[in-house]
């Protein structure tokens, strides 16, 4: 007897088929899960990137900010700080602290003392510190140039305003952690402060002592004594006499004297 083998060929046809049309299906699954996953994380990368970018860049600018103020070259430490405001999330006091600081390299003093000002409000925790002695310190230079212009009130106002900023700042930034923060590490943070409010004291108290100085009296104009009666009197009779004495000469020359007029 001859058995047939069609019936099984035909069924692990059909198996292997459709062991093919499901291994094609869970890999047409798969690759759709991994799509929505690569367009899912899309952002994410994006994301990332952006932030390694911009923390690239602002290292970048910062860089050659404080290279820039080294050799002098305020204008391009300027210009460089300002690429910092850009999406400035994580230290926003950092750009106007570094515009500032470069406006008062080139004595541009009331526009370096706005963006510091600026910066004072944006920062937090110990970035203050590093901040208010830069203000104070350009406050102090506006003060000396009004003192040098002359006007002494004014410079002992600045002196005011920018020793209230130094004594206002917080007791955290004589510690070693506001020290690291510092923009000029061989600066002593506290033996900076300490020296400014005794240098801003004394200028203050010599301008307030020279204001309360009273002026120096001028001397009144004394009045020219006027000649009394008798002089004028003896002055009149010197006038009336020496004219009778021109005019005996005059008739004498007129009755025939030879020579030229005298002038009297």
């Amino acid at each position: 007897m001859t058995v047939s083998t069609e019936p099984s060929a035909q069924s692990a046809s059909a198996d292997a088929s459709a062991a093919a049309s499901a291994l094609l299906a869970s890999n047409r699954k798969r690759r759709r899960i991994r799509r929505w996953i690569a367009i899912g994380t899309l952002p994410l990368t994006l994301a990332a990137l952006l932030f390694v970018g911009k923390l690239l860049s602002m290292y970048a600018f910062a860089h050659q900010a404080i290279s820039a103020y080294v050799v002098d070259d305020y204008a391009g430490s300027e210009a460089s700080a300002h690429g910092q405001e850009f999406l400035n999330w994580f230290e926003p006091f950092k750009a106007p602290f570094n515009i500032g600081t470069a406006l008062a390299g080139a004595e541009k003093l009331p526009e370096a003392r706005a963006e510091l000002e600026k910066a004072l409000d944006l920062a937090h925790g110990l970035e203050v510190c590093t901040v208010r002695i830069n203000l104070a310190l350009v406050i102090e230079r506006q003060g000396d140039a009004a003192v040098a212009d002359g006007d002494g009130a004014a410079g002992a106002e600045f002196y005011g305003e920018a020793l209230t900023i130094t004594s206002e700042t917080p007791e955290e930034c004589n510690s070693e952690d506001a020290q690291k923060q510092s923009s000029d590490p061989d600066r002593d943070m506290q033996q900076t402060k300490e020296d400014t409010e005794d240098r801003l004291k004394q200028k203050q108290q010599e301008q307030e002592q020279q204001q309360q100085q009273p002026e120096e009296e001028k001397p009144e104009e004394q009045p020219e004594p006027q000649p009394s009666e008798e002089k004028l009197d003896e002055l009149k009779e010197k006038l009336e006499q020496g004219q009778q004495e021109r005019d005996q000469r005059q008739d004498g020359e007129d009755g025939g004297g030879t020579g030229t007029d005298k002038p009297w």
